[in-house]
């Protein structure tokens, strides 16, 4: 929804806002067992390109962020994973929109069908994190939650960020 507001100003004046509510997000860092990292390419009819990403989408009214992880995994890229956890969380866009978007890193993970929407197409592939990390610095991702998510990858393979890891159960 895109909303509207007139604003007070630091000087008393006034100024009108417009910015897109969102129902928050979730974006998947999916390990596989060799080293490697599950993204997706798709088209991204804002910018008109195929984009690399990792595995995300918008929470359902209501739906537990992990619940919503574990589902956008498997729907998208086929992945169920024996163990989570939340590494953190980002605002992509925060000049004209609300968004969240929870950071979670999936491993342990066991190969199925996707299960893509009707109008998803989605191409999964794999990257060792120094393939991930020269397309982040060759410009070829750009978008703002994989970069996050690329950032937190390094900082986690490096040891300087320790994510406390749970077995889960899928909600699916």
């Amino acid at each position: 929804h895109v909303v509207r507001d007139t604003v007070r100003l630091p000087d008393g004046g006034s100024a009108t806002r417009e910015y897109i509510l969102h129902p928050g997000a979730v974006m998947v860092v999916p390990l596989l067992d060799d080293g490697r990292v599950v993204l997706e390419r798709q088209w991204r009819h804002p910018v008109g390109q195929v984009m690399t990403e990792f595995p995300a989408g918008k929470l359902s009214q209501g739906e537990d962020p992990l619940a919503c992880a574990q589902r956008e995994l498997l729907e998208e890229t086929g992945y169920s994973a024996r163990e989570w956890v939340r590494a953190g969380g980002l605002h992509p866009c925060i000049g004209y929109a609300d968004e969240f978007i929870e950071v979670w890193f999936a491993r342990g993970l066991t190969l199925g069908r996707p299960q893509l929407d009707d109008e998803e197409f989605v191409e999964v592939i794999s990257a060792t994190p120094d393939e991930l990390m020269a397309w982040v610095r060759d410009g070829r991702i750009t978008d703002a939650k994989t970069l996050t998510g690329a950032l937190w990858l390094t900082q986690v393979l490096a040891g300087t960020w320790v994510l406390d890891w749970q077995a889960q159960s899928s909600s699916s």
